[in-house]
């Protein structure tokens, strides 16, 4: 039997302005900017975790004979991916955001009694802040 997975070390998003989404991540949101790679991808670290954006008419691409044989991926249409914050953060969260120019879509309270709030990032794709007991993880 194989061992159990750790945790989620990266996730991605797919955004084809990266210029939009790397100020919207970065500067919106605060996030420390590992790399970028010209009009393919900009990553940025989120706690122990990785965020990756990519441009997905790039990643589409088979890579070239000289580059790493990452294979080539992608997808259309909007993505989604959750931010774990502190349940006594989440307000000013959305206050940051909503100061930001952002519209929150969504502010729920769970049948579990955690709370989440949802918005969208300037490419399509939902984003979404919830306390970690949302699903029974601890602080």
């Amino acid at each position: 039997m194989a061992p159990a997975l750790e945790g989620i070390l990266e996730t991605a998003l797919y955004a084809e302005d990266l210029d939009r989404a790397e100020t919207f991540y970065g500067t919106v949101l605060g996030l420390q900017r590992i790399t970028r790679a010209g009009n393919r991808h900009v990553f940025f670290r989120c706690g122990d975790s990785v965020l990756l954006i990519f441009n997905p008419a790039e990643t589409m691409k088979p890579p070239a004979a000289d580059a790493l044989p990452v294979p080539p991926h992608g997808t259309n249409g909007h993505g989604h991916m959750c931010f774990r914050v502190a349940a006594e953060a989440l307000d000013a969260w959305k206050t940051k955001l909503e100061q930001a120019g952002v519209a929150i879509e969504a502010d729920i309270r769970w049948p579990n009694g955690a709370r989440s709030f949802y918005f969208r990032d300037p490419a399509g794709n939902s984003i979404e802040c919830a306390e970690p007991g949302l699903w029974a993880v601890e602080d």
